[in-house]
Order: structure tokens, then C-alpha cells, then sequence
């Protein structure tokens, strides 16, 4: 009877402790869904929370500095127990810095510091010349699959069930389809597509970021204000003089008129004008600023009072225009005329005068107004200082450091009103924060 009641005994304590130990686990699954949800809203918070500061700071094409918003372990919750608060992160890309660096960068991606693929003026030349695991055969698909005029080689992609596009890329994303693209091509070694080689996929010790880091499809500028006021087109000489009377002073946009256009009216010397020497046409701000820094001597600080202002087009937006303020080496060196030396001594000035990136006209002095590379630039309206859209790239933990979320946004200004165009979960990519988020952040905020 004892062995009976002992046997007895022990299959009740073990199937005690059986359904204990999987209430145990139930409670810690419920913990980590709920952990998930936390996260799921924290990144719908952080969203509308970068909404709100791009409608702030952004303004009129003005990038927001880092300093003025949290992109770093932001909490959200409860201040009376810190660990108990989810957090979230901008995981952004660093354009100054080393290509050797171990932990992310955070902030918001400017995407007009990419190559747009819709750009007109992009060609395969152009991208297959310093882009990092870039073929010829992949530019040349580029330019096939965009290509809307039946000129290009036509590839033929029956065989893998579908046909080429023959219409502007509208994700980055379509370049998976392409004939060339691998995932080597487009990611590089960055596997969770961080901007840094983390311990799992160091192979070269180089960050190598890919295609995918390089281009863009969202790079509209609007030729207007935010209040929805038109541009002055440099090429009217009448509002254009009105301009500078206003920001210069008259005596001063006198000269530069005179020295610009001579004794030109306006309207004068064109087919119809009543003048007889021909009329200079401006196709970019760089082009004017050369021709009035050369002729009437305006400076760097003068042509900053009026850039804001105005456009050499009367279109409604302007696509593929590369800020050079914040575009990275390896996307300087894919403009024309440029190669990565000269790139490279474009982001060494940049980085050591901050304060004179009020305006396009800091790369004349970088370069030097008789450089060939410059010159080349001038030839196209290429070039920029104003962004109107931006990748926030938002990771999450809930409470305690769990429940981990990531998820890509496309925020787009240039009507105006902030509004997002794009969104991709990217959560199946795994932790993308680094080594030192998880130890300052994750282990301690342990219960």
C-alpha cells in the first residue's frame, strides 16, 4: 500500500509541476505578445512623433539636425519606473562616417543624399563607375527596366515569369528583379541592412552597405515655398532683380544684374527680344552662382540670402537633385565629372566647416571655381542642399526590453504637409541596434 500510495504521490507531483511549468511558459509567451504590442504602438507613437518634428524643422527643405529631436533610446511610458518604459530608435547612416565603425548610427536618412533611379540625367555610365558592387550588366537592366521609350536592350525576363517595366522605378525594391541584382549586389555584408558589419557578418572588416544604401526613389523637390509661394526663376530677370533689391540692397543688385545681363532688358535679346547679344540661360543654381561669382564678385554669404528662394525651372518639382550636404563619398563619386578622390575632399570640408553649408556655393570653394569636376557639375541642375523626404528607420522594445520591432518609413514633405509614402516591416532582419544598445539598454532593463 505504501509503494502504492508513493507511486501515486509522485505522478501528482509531476504532473503538478507539468502544468505549472507550462503555465510558467504560457505567462512568459503572454508577456512576450503583450511585450510585441507594446512595441507595435511605441513605433506607431514614434511615427506620428517624427511627423510632428518634420512639420517643425523641416521646413522649406532645411534637414533637421540631429540636435533638435531624440533619435536614441527615446523612452516612452512611465517616468517612475524607467526600466519598466519601451524605447525606440532611429537607425540612421552616419555620411562622415568610418567605414570601419561596429555600432549604428542613428538619426533620420536624408534620401536625397542617394542616387535616384528615376533621375533623368542618371545613365549607366554614371552609376557603374564607383558604386560598390555595381556591374555594368546590372546598370545596363537600370536602364532597361526604366526605360519607356523602347530604346534599350529590352531583357528578357519570360523566362522567370514576369516582364520588364519599362516605367519608373517606384520602389528600390524592384532592383531584386533585375537581371545582376543578387543579395551580395544589394545588401552587401550588412545582412539586417544597419549601416554596420555586426559580429555575424564581419567577413571583410570593411562596412560594404551594397546598392540598396546608394539609391532612392523619393528625391522631390517642389519650385515653391511651403506656403505654396512659387520660386523666382533666376532666368527672369525682372524678378529676379526684385529679389535682390530685396535681400541686397539696390545698389548692390544693380551690379549684379549689370555684370549678369549686361544692358539687356528683359525679354531683350531672345527670339522676339529687341536686343541684339543673346540672352544667358541658366540651367542650374551652380551655373548662376559661377557666372556672378566670376562677374560681379558675389560672394558665398550673399548668393545664401537668396538660394532659398530661387529655382532655374518652371516646373512643379524637380527630381534626382543629390544633397551634398549630407550625400556619403561613395554617391558624390557617381556625379558627374566626379570620382571618390575628389568626393572624399568634399566631405573632409565639409566636416571641418559646418558653418558654411548654408548653400550650394561652399563646393566652389571646396573645389575651386576652375576644377574640372566643378565645371562638370554646372553643366546640370544635379546638385542640391534642401531634402523634402526622409527614412525613419524605427526599432522598438517594450517593457523590460522585449518584444522587439523594426519597421521603415518614407516620409515626404514636398507638398507641404508631412505625410508617409512608404512602409516596410523589417522586424524578420533581427536585432539591427548593436552590442552596446543591448548591454546599456536590454540587460539592465532584465526584471
Amino acid at each position: 500500500m505504501l509503494v502504492i500510495v508513493l507511486l501515486i504521490s509522485f505522478g501528482l507531483i509531476g504532473i503538478a509541476l507539468y502544468f505549472a511549468n507550462s503555465m510558467s511558459l504560457e505567462m512568459r509567451a503572454a508577456d512576450n505578445r503583450t511585450s510585441g504590442l507594446a512595441s507595435d504602438q511605441i513605433i506607431e507613437g514614434a511615427a506620428r512623433y517624427v511627423n510632428s518634428m518634420l512639420q517643425i524643422y523641416a521646413t522649406n527643405g532645411a534637414v533637421p539636425d540631429i540636435s533638435q529631436y531624440g533619435a536614441e533610446a527615446v523612452p516612452v511610458g512611465s517616468d517612475k519606473v524607467p526600466e519598466a518604459n519601451g524605447r525606440f530608435w532611429l537607425i540612421g547612416r552616419d555620411p562622415n562616417g568610418s567605414a570601419t565603425a561596429s555600432e549604428p548610427y542613428f538619426g533620420l536618412v536624408d534620401e536625397a543624399s542617394k542616387l535616384d533611379l528615376n533621375a533623368p540625367w542618371l545613365t549607366s555610365d554614371i552609376i557603374s563607375s564607383n558604386l560598390p558592387r555595381m556591374t555594368f550588366d546590372l546598370a545596363d537592366a537600370i536602364m532597361d527596366w526604366r526605360d519607356t521609350n523602347g530604346t534599350g536592350t529590352s531583357l528578357n525576363y519570360s523566362q522567370l515569369g514576369y516582364l520588364a517595366k519599362h516605367a519608373p522605378f517606384e520602389t528600390v525594391g524592384e532592383l531584386r528583379l533585375l537581371y545582376g541584382a543578387t543579395r551580395d549586389t544589394l545588401v552587401g555584408e550588412d545582412i539586417n541592412q544597419n549601416g554596420v558589419l555586426d559580429a555575424n557578418e564581419n567577413k571583410s572588416g570593411l562596412t560594404d552597405p551594397g546598392l540598396f544604401d546608394c539609391f532612392t526613389v523619393y528625391s522631390r523637390q517642389p519650385n515653391a515655398h511651403s506656403d505654396g509661394t512659387a520660386l523666382t526663376n533666376v532666368n527672369d530677370q525682372a524678378s529676379l532683380r526684385s529679389l535682390l533689391e530685396l535681400r541686397l540692397g539696390t545698389s548692390r543688385a544693380q551690379t549684379i544684374m549689370q555684370s549678369l545681363f549686361g544692358g539687356i532688358p528683359p525679354g531683350g535679346g531672345g527670339p522676339g527680344g529687341g536686343g541684339q547679344q543673346p540672352v544667358p540661360v541658366f540651367g542650374s543654381l551652380l551655373q548662376f552662382y559661377l557666372a556672378a561669382n566670376q562677374t560681379a564678385a558675389m560672394t558665398a554669404d550673399e548668393f545664401a540670402q537668396i538660394y532659398n528662394d530661387i529655382t532655374t525651372t518652371n516646373a512643379a518639382f524637380t527630381i534626382g537633385r543629390v544633397n551634398i550636404n549630407t550625400a556619403p563619398a561613395v554617391v558624390l563619386a557617381s556625379l558627374p565629372g566626379m570620382d571618390l578622390n575628389t568626393a572624399q575632399q568634399l566631405v573632409n570640408y565639409r566636416r571641418s566647416n559646418p558653418a558654411s553649408l548654408t548653400s550650394i556655393a561652399w563646393i566652389v570653394d571646396a573645389l575651386g571655381s576652375s576644377s574640372a569636376p566643378l565645371q562638370s557639375l554646372a553643366q546640370g541642375d544635379y546638385i542640391t542642399t534642401h531634402s523634402y523626404q526622409f527614412t525613419a528607420d524605427i526599432a522598438a522594445v517594450g517593457p523590460f526590453g522585449r518584444g522587439y520591432r523594426r519597421v521603415r518609413f518614407v516620409f515626404d514633405i514636398s507638398e507641404g504637409t508631412p505625410k508617409i509614402i512608404y512602409r516596410q516591416d523589417l522586424s524578420r532582419l533581427g536585432w539591427a541596434l548593436g552590442r552596446q544598445t543591448r548591454d546599456t539598454w536590454i540587460a539592465k532593463s532584465t526584471p
